[in-house]
C-alpha cells in the first residue's frame, strides 16, 4: 500500500497490507476490548479527549504535513484540520456524557427511562479528503459511547490512518480499541460480516454507500452513511453581493474544491447575476494555487491523477453541452494532479456541472427568474447534503432553510460547514444518519427502554 504525493508524484512511504487472518483477529480483540471498555465509567471515558487533544496540538505541525504530503491538502488547511479536532475533543469532554446520560420520561411505572448503551465494534471506512476531521468526528462520540472501532482508511492516506490510532494509544485509549486496518476496499464486506462487527459507518461515494448499506442490511446491522453532495448555494435580488461572491469563493475552493459540502450549484437571481459572477471570479482568481507546502498557497493539488483527469472530463462535457468557461478549465502544463479555479456559467441541467458531484475547484453558474425558481432549481438534485442562502431579510433566509431547502445542513449567509456541536449528515442520495452534536453521540448506542413496575 503506497502513499503518493499528488503534488510531486513521488512515493512518500510503503505499507504492509493486513492479510485476511490478520483482520479476523483484529476483530476477535477488538470485540473483547469492546467489553472492558463499555464497562468503563463514563467520566473516566471522558477524561481521555482532553488528553487527545493535547496530543493532537502537541503534534500539530507533524500530522499537518503529513496531511499535506500525502493528499495535496494546504498546509494551513492541515494545520486548522487538527485544531478542529482538538475542539471536538473538548466539546465532547464537557458535553458528552450528558448527551448520554439516562432520559427519565413520566409514565405510569414507578420510574421508566432511556439509556444509551454502546452497540459494539463499528467499522468505520473512510475518505482521503480530510484524513483526520472525518474519522476523528466518528470516533470521539462513539469511543465515548464505549464502543470500539475498526478503521479502514482510504488507501491513500495510510500514514493518516496510523498516526490517529498512535495519537488515541499516546492519550491513554486501551490497547485494541481502535485499530487501523490495512486492507482494500474489497476486504470491507468480509469484516462487515465479522460477528464481533456490529455497526458500519462510511463517509464516501455513493457508489461506495450502496454497496456498504446493502452488505450491512444483509447481516441486519446499522449503517450511517454521509455521502456525496452537489450543494446549492442560492442568490438572492436583495443579497449583500460582496459577502456572498467571498463566502462562494471560500466554499468552493476550501480544500482545493474536494469536500462533499462545498458549494457547488451557484443559482443567481437575473437581476444580480453578472454582478454575482464577476465578483465571484475576482476572488476566485486571487487564490494563488501551488505546492501545498507554500504557505501562501490556498489551492493545493487534487490528491489523485486520476481525480483530477475525471474532473476535467466532466468540466469539457459541459462545455460540449452548451456551457461557457469564463475561468480556468484547463489542465496545468507542470508536474502534480493540479487543476485551476473554474467558473461554467450557462449551466443547465442535463449537463454534468448540474447533475453530477464536481470533486474540485469548477463552480458552476445557474440563473433563476426569482426565488421560487430558484428553490426548484436548489432542489432538482438526487444530493440533500447541504445548502446556503444569501439575503438581507434574515426571515426569508431563515424561512427558505427550514421550510424549502431538501437538505439535512442549511445555512443563512454563511457557506455550509460542519460543527462538533450540530448535527451533520444528509437525505436522498447524500445518506442517512447524523454525525456530531447530540444525535452524532447516540448513532451508535443501544437506546434503551427501561421500566420499573
Amino acid at each position: 500500500m503506497q502513499a503518493i504525493n499528488p503534488a510531486s508524484g513521488d512515493v512518500i512511504a510503503t505499507y504492509q497490507q493486513h492479510s485476511a487472518g490478520e483482520v479476523t483477529q483484529m476483530a476477535d480483540n477488538a470485540g473483547r476490548a469492546f467489553t472492558g471498555w463499555a464497562a468503563t465509567a463514563i467520566d473516566d471515558r471522558a477524561a481521555l479527549l482532553p488528553r487527545l487533544a493535547a496530543v493532537l496540538e502537541a503534534n500539530k505541525e507533524r500530522y499537518a504535513r503529513l496531511m499535506t504530503a500525502e493528499m495535496g491538502k494546504p498546509i494551513r488547511e492541515a494545520r486548522a484540520e487538527i485544531e478542529k479536532c482538538a475542539w471536538a475533543c473538548r466539546y465532547y469532554a464537557e458535553h458528552g456524557p450528558a448527551y448520554l446520560a439516562d432520559d427519565i420520561v413520566r409514565t405510569d411505572a414507578h420510574k421508566a427511562f432511556v439509556a444509551f448503551r454502546p452497540l459494539g465494534v463499528v467499522l468505520a471506512v473512510m475518505p482521503w479528503n480530510f484524513p483526520f476531521w472525518q474519522v476523528l468526528r466518528f470516533a470521539i462520540p462513539s469511543l465515548l459511547a464505549g464502543n470500539a472501532a475498526l478503521l479502514k482508511h482510504a488507501s491513500n492516506v495510510p500514514g493518516s490512518a496510523l498516526a490517529i490510532e498512535e495519537a488515541l494509544r499516546e492519550a491513554g485509549l486501551p490497547d485494541d480499541v481502535f485499530q487501523t486496518l490495512m486492507i482494500p476496499s474489497t476486504m470491507v464486506e468480509g469484516v462487515i460480516r465479522h460477528g464481533a462487527v456490529r455497526a458500519v459507518t462510511l463517509t464516501g461515494s455513493n457508489a461506495a454507500g450502496r454497496a456498504i448499506a446493502s452488505v450491512a442490511g444483509e447481516c441486519l446491522k446499522k449503517s450511517v452513511l454521509e455521502l456525496g453532495g452537489s450543494d446549492p448555494f442560492v442568490v438572492l435580488e436583495d443579497a449583500d453581493l460582496d459577502k456572498a461572491a467571498e463566502a462562494g469563493a471560500a466554499s468552493r475552493l476550501f480544500n482545493t474544491g474536494q469536500a462533499c459540502i462545498a458549494a457547488k450549484r451557484f443559482i443567481v437571481v437575473d437581476s444580480v447575476a453578472k454582478q454575482f459572477e464577476e465578483k465571484l471570479a475576482e476572488r476566485m482568481l486571487a487564490r494563488k494555487m501551488g505546492d501545498p507546502m507554500d504557505e501562501s498557497v490556498a489551492l493545493g493539488a487534487l490528491a489523485r491523477a486520476d481525480l483530477r483527469d475525471e474532473l476535467h472530463g466532466q468540466v469539457e462535457r459541459s462545455l460540449k453541452d452548451g456551457a461557457r468557461n469564463i475561468l480556468g478549465g484547463a489542465i496545468p502544463n507542470e508536474p502534480g494532479a493540479f487543476y485551476p479555479a473554474t467558473i461554467l456559467n450557462g449551466v443547465e441541467k442535463g449537463m454534468p456541472a448540474f447533475d453530477e458531484e464536481l470533486f474540485g475547484p469548477v463552480a458552476s453558474i445557474m440563473t433563476a427568474r426569482n426565488e421560487d425558481d430558484a428553490l426548484a432549481i436548489a432542489n432538482d438534485t438526487p444530493y440533500g447534503l447541504g445548502a446556503a442562502v444569501f439575503t438581507e431579510d434574515r426571515k426569508r433566509g431563515e424561512r427558505i432553510a427550514r421550510d424549502h431547502f431538501d437538505a439535512g445542513v442549511c445555512f443563512v449567509n454563511d457557506f455550509v460547514k460542519s460543527d462538533p456541536r450540530l448535527p451533520f449528515g444528509g437525505v436522498k442520495e447524500s445518506g442517512y444518519g447524523r454525525e456530531l452534536g447530540i444525535f452524532g453521540i447516540r448513532e451508535f448506542t443501544n437506546i434503551k427502554t427501561v421500566v420499573v413496575a
